[in-house]
């Protein structure tokens, strides 16, 4: 099966965009560095170029220099074994030939502040001259509604709590002061209306996508094509191209379907990816349908995309508070979290869980025993997404090989055996 049109127009568009960034960070334009938990359709609505550091980090994991950039940390005596995919993109700055020209210094960096490891790294990028660090509080929840994705669209004030959201929407309004006093950039509110509209559209669209893959039977579409089909369309929330690739992803998608088109037209199991991009080795989603018949059917990122990120109201401020205020919980905070991938892997119909467990990932454990206790077997992975070091091809091609075969061709389990676990970072 060839690869989706959509993944490959979302590439080649990242590429010149992100060569037109570089042109305006030198023509001395001010360049934003933001975590995916910022609220990035504020500087979408001040017209101030941004890049999201995940996203900058899965390049230079997936062009193999993550150890290069962390290399550069090491040399600086400063740790290389802790929040590898917020450090990769600090490394990589100093690199002389990193991937596609290198990152321009950031005038400013915008993340929230999830613990003491990452906070550090955004407080380094503040050292460099001409970049300052703007910190982000985050808040937690008192009371979890049952069934999130229902109310948030909107009813996200009811889902989140009016005091988070207090909180958030403060920080947004002091966040757009301090960004105009170091850009000159002023944010117009009807701006940030249009561009919370645009961002409303291209989730009902991604949402529309993610329904079709969940009920297709065989599935059409893998994710290894999908991540980049969705994701490169997300760092463009509240543009028009985004919109507008989220609807050519969903008609390619249900032309697939139509055409009852299969990805493995044998297909025995279906599986689930939960967890961050194997960055380093995106050829491990393809690896196993001739194998054994099974393929990667389900990854957070068109199911986040799906349901995380509508949010509709008269207020486009508190609106796009009501988006991250609890866009960690949505992810990995149980019982937010469990009962949503839950949910999700019921609806894919899948066999089995591969999940990733990365050392910053909260709730892990929560997460695989609710899949397990819903009677959907789980691998756990020990192993950074982005640092090649904790987890190579080999040890984890084994290891899902082993999970197939062990659990999920030989179910139901009558020896009852517990969840498999497999640590492949190097000794």
């Amino acid at each position: 099966m060839t690869r989706l049109a959509a993944a490959g127009a979302a590439t080649a568009y990242q590429k010149e965009w992100f060569a037109r960034l570089r042109a305006q960070a030198a023509a001395g334009e001010p360049i934003a560095l933001v975590n995916a938990d910022a609220p990035q359709e504020l500087l979408r609505a001040m017209d101030i170029p941004y890049v999201v550091n995940q996203w900058w980090a899965s390049v230079v994991a997936a062009k193999q220099r993550a150890d290069d950039a962390l290399q550069v940390l090491r040399d600086r005596g400063y740790p290389d074994y802790s929040r590898q995919y917020d450090a990769i993109s600090l490394g990589s700055h100093f690199l002389a030939d990193a991937p596609w020209g290198g990152l321009p210094q950031p005038a400013v960096v915008i993340a929230e502040n999830s613990g003491d490891a990452a906070r550090k790294v955004f407080d380094l990028w503040a050292e460099l001259p001409g970049t300052d660090f703007y910190p982000l509080e985050r808040s937690s929840a008192v009371e979890v509604p049952s069934r999130w994705w229902e109310l948030v669209p909107h009813r996200w004030e009811e889902a989140f709590g009016s005091e988070r959201i207090d909180l958030l929407a403060g920080e947004i309004a002091d966040l757009a002061a301090w960004l105009t006093e170091r850009t000159g950039r002023v944010l117009d509110v009807d701006r940030l209306g249009s561009v919370m509209d645009l961002v409303n559209e291209q989730a009902e669209w991604n949402r529309r996508t993610r329904d079709l893959v969940a009920a297709a039977r065989p599935t059409p579409v893998r994710v290894g094509d999908t991540i980049p089909a969705v994701m490169v369309p997300q760092w463009h929330r509240g543009t028009e191209w985004g919109r507008d690739a989220a609807r050519r992803l969903y008609e390619e998608v249900a032309g697939l379907v139509e055409a009852g088109t299969a990805v493995v037209p044998d297909e025995r199991l279906r599986l689930m990816w939960l967890g961050r991009g194997l960055w380093y080795d995106l050829g491990l989603y393809r690896r196993f349908e001739e194998r054994y018949g099974a393929v990667f059917v389900w990854s957070m990122y068109l199911a986040i995309a799906a349901d995380g990120y509508l949010r509709y109201g008269p207020d486009p401020v508190r609106a796009l508070a009501g988006r991250f205020a609890g866009i960690t919980d949505q992810l990995y905070t149980p019982p937010w979290s469990t009962e949503w991938y839950v949910k999700e892997a019921r609806a894919h119909g899948v066999d089995g869980v591969v999940h990733l467990v990365a050392d910053d990932v909260p709730g892990s454990w929560f997460t695989t025993r609710a899949l397990e206790d819903a009677g959907i077997p789980v691998l756990e992975i020990h192993a950074s997404n982005a640092d090649p070091r904790t987890g190579g091809p080999d040890r984890i091609d084994a290891a899902v090989s082993e999970f197939i075969e062990r659990r999920l061709t030989e179910r139901p389990d009558p020896e009852g055996r517990p969840p498999l676990q497999a640590d492949v970072r190097s000794s």
